[in-house]
């Protein structure tokens, strides 16, 4: 019997995700690479964050979006589940962001971390 939970996410692009994951201090390996479980199972992620206890934490890609994989019996981090998706989730919409209005020729041009979290970021674009 799999002990795995798969956790759904909205998370689409591998490499906002593992950008994410970097800001955040998280040390990750990029895949294909093996989750470790209970008993030695063992689940194929896309990104994997190993944990001190021997039981891994990844990424896993579905067909349409990357959830998350692990054994929550043996989650062993300073944040709850919820509130590490939450700040992996708000990383990886910043970088999302970034990326989608480069490619749109704005340029990041002012970014501030409000009290409550959320993050402004002030865009512009020059025309000719």
């Amino acid at each position: 019997m799999s002990h795995f939970s798969q956790i759904k996410t909205q998370i689409k692009d591998l490499t906002s995700l593992e950008s994410a994951l970097t800001d955040l201090g998280v040390e990750w390996k990029a895949g294909p690479q093996p989750v470790r479980g209970y008993r030695g199972q063992t689940r194929q992620a896309e990104v994997s964050i190993e944990q001190d206890n021997g039981y891994d934490i990844g990424f896993s890609w579905n067909g349409r979006e990357y959830e998350l994989v692990a054994d929550l019996q043996y989650w062993q981090q300073p944040l709850t589940v919820e509130g590490f998706l939450n700040r992996v989730t708000q990383r990886y919409a910043y970088h999302t962001v970034v990326k989608e209005t480069e490619k749109q020729g704005f340029q990041l041009t002012e970014q501030k971390q409000n009290q409550d979290g959320s993050i402004r970021l002030v865009l512009q674009r020059w025309s000719a």
